[in-house]
């Protein structure tokens, strides 16, 4: 089985054939989809899609790059969201400072990261973590804070030595895309460094579509690329590689196998 740890389902890109991209996915081996919210709609609309397809899970939170407007009192619908048996994670949250970095940014930034870790915490579930040009203070955030029933680094962007640092304290690492890129030598050599039971797949789909299908819409019947993939990298067969990375998915996120 293979279980797609990070796939936007809910985006506007799958509204008008998302049973269609499914269907596909189902038929190139992806049996499971966990779907994050980035913010209150998008989480409400990974809940409903997570009710309509028994192999859809989700996550609900506030992705840093879509605060806007959020108030600290919209974590408690989040919460109230994580009640949802089928809410495997909070999620997507962390910290982005790609375009724009100035201090308030990073204040509000940190403020709802924080209070997402706390909120974790509390409801006793994992946490998949967006965090770009941000490693340093994420790290920080998270030594601070831990994540007691763990985390992910969704769409792992730094290098083999951040990697390292970051394992220390337990944490999974979940690749995508660029791994299959023909330049992306970065993402290859923390992917040939991840430990295997510590490494996630995903497609962060409708995002950077592997190769052979950049440029396309991406979507998670696409998955088979980053795992073959990922597999070259690690010198494994793909079996290996398959069964445990859907392992530590299940283990993580305690998604069921039936």
């Amino acid at each position: 089985m293979l279980i797609d740890t990070h796939v936007h389902l809910n985006d506007d890109a799958f509204k008008d054939d998302v049973e269609e991209v499914i269907r596909r996915a189902l038929v190139s081996g992806v049996e499971r989809f966990i779907v994050p919210g980035w913010d209150l709609l998008s989480s409400y609309r990974a809940q409903e899609l997570s009710h309509r397809y028994r192999e859809v899970y989700f996550m609900a939170g506030f992705q840093p790059e879509n605060l806007d407007g959020a108030t600290m009192a919209d974590l408690n619908r989040i919460a109230e969201l994580t009640d949802d048996p089928k809410c495997v994670a909070v999620g997507e949250c962390g910290l982005d400072y790609h375009w724009k970095n100035d201090e308030d940014t990073k204040t509000i930034q940190k403020a709802f990261f924080l209070a997402q870790i706390e909120l974790a915490n509390r409801v006793g579930k994992p946490m998949s973590i967006h965090s770009r040009d941000a490693l340093e203070d994420t790290l920080d955030l998270l030594s601070a804070v831990p994540v007691e029933a763990g985390a992910v680094l969704h769409c792992y962007s730094g290098s083999a030595e951040m990697l390292a640092r970051f394992a220390k304290l337990g944490l999974y690492f979940g690749f995508d895309g660029p791994i299959t890129f023909k330049n992306a030598i970065k993402p290859k050599e923390a992917l040939a460094a991840c430990p295997l039971d510590r490494l996630l797949l995903e497609t962060d789909a409708p995002y950077m579509a592997p190769t052979p299908m950049r440029g396309k819409r991406n979507e998670p019947a696409y998955f088979r690329y980053v795992a073959e993939m990922a597999a070259e990298i690690k010198n494994l067969p793909f079996r290996e590689v398959e069964e445990k990375t859907t392992a530590n998915a299940i283990e993580l996120f305690h998604v069921k196998h039936e």
